[in-house]
């Protein structure tokens, strides 16, 4: 896979990247490590990872997915220099009452502080991209419609978590910064204040981007290509909505099966994911591709890895053999007519979890 270019860092990246929220929960170290293993040996050396996972999160598993990172970097020492690692700080604390003791801002502190912990878990000196997960002020995500102004509060201030950010890379601790879960008034603030004031400038946006949530296309597609920032795309299966494994679950919402995410955690099945348009829109995708020879997962992932808006897809995995699967569908291409095809259920169902 040839590399990409992150914003205007200097970081280079293949195009799929290697999500690691399943690790700690779903995936046990030995597997993840083997998971690890797999992905490095066929050539992806871009790993994304954060202090709140693993998902779903709980107190018990936060920072597990780093630590258990860090264990197969310290196994692995050469692999270090060769990856690109990418790790977040977690925003105000959405009822996770363990993270900052539940505080409903992420000051410069905050920011700093919790990158000491995720490089000590992570078992190095420095992180290449670090992003913060989701925005201290209020904001549409993670399933919201709509902006409440009614709904802001006193946080602190972009400005101030740029400088935070900007006090860690003249420190040498982080490479490059970006952002997540952001919108196009939060990337436009990030990159004015930081040219405004000599601060590093955002090179990556992670925000969900998949058949059954293209939201990106409503405008952030456009701030960010303007202003030279990166998409990394999540949850580009929908949570497993788009491998089919969910076809059959029943109208009501996708029940099982039941050792999968949505079938197995009841406070994922309440998410944006688990609603019943969520899955209805999949069938419709997942259809589609066997219709026309190719897996649902292929279809999905297809869709992602050539789409101009998306730099890097991260894909997450429980075994070696979806990686597989997910790598190989690297390269496949759809046709014109599948192309508009996918735009048509589009416009009838548009965007169910947004």
């Amino acid at each position: 896979m040839n590399k990409v270019q992150l914003g205007a860092s200097d970081l280079q990246v293949t195009p799929i990247c290697m999500g690691t929220m399943t690790f700690g929960e779903q995936v046990d170290e030995v597997t993840a490590h083997a998971i690890l293993d797999r992905s490095f040996e066929r050539g992806v050396n871009f790993l994304d990872t954060a202090e709140m996972y693993s998902v779903p999160a709980r107190a018990e598993t936060f920072g597990a997915t780093e630590t258990i990172i860090g264990s197969w970097f310290a196994k692995n020492p050469a692999a270090r220099s060769k990856l690109v690692l990418a790790t977040k700080v977690a925003g105000p604390a959405r009822g996770m009452s363990w993270i900052r003791e539940g505080s409903p801002d992420l000051t410069a502190a905050d920011i700093t502080q919790a990158c000491n912990n995720s490089l000590k878990r992570l078992k190095t000196d420095v992180i290449d991209l670090y992003q913060i997960h989701w925005p201290a002020r209020h904001v549409p995500a993670f399933g919201m419609l709509y902006f409440e102004p009614a709904k802001d509060q006193a946080v602190t201030s972009i400005h101030q978590q740029l400088e935070a950010l900007g006090g860690l890379v003249k420190a040498g601790k982080v490479r490059a910064i970006g952002l997540s879960n952001e919108t196009p008034y939060g990337v436009h603030e990030f990159v004015r204040l930081a040219e405004q004031h000599g601060l590093p400038r955002v090179a990556t946006v992670q925000n969900p981007f998949c058949l059954v949530n293209r939201t990106v296309e409503n405008g952030l597609d456009e701030t960010m290509h303007r202003l030279g920032v990166s998409l990394l795309a999540y949850s580009p299966l929908a949570f497993g909505l788009l491998t089919g494994k969910y076809d059959e679950s029943g109208t009501e919402g996708p029940r099982a099966p039941k050792d999968a995410r949505i079938g197995k955690f009841e406070s994922v099945r309440k998410q944006r994911w688990g609603r019943p348009e969520a899955l209805a829109a999949a069938r419709r995708y997942n259809a589609l591709a066997r219709a026309h020879g190719l897996t649902p997962a292929q279809l999905a992932l297809a869709f992602c890895y050539t789409k101009w808006q998306v730099a890097s897809t991260i894909i997450g995995v429980t075994t070696v053999a979806q990686l597989d699967e997910d790598l190989d569908a690297f390269g496949t291409t759809l046709s014109p007519e599948v192309l508009a095809e996918i735009d048509t259920i589009r416009w009838e169902l548009r965007d169910p979890a947004q």
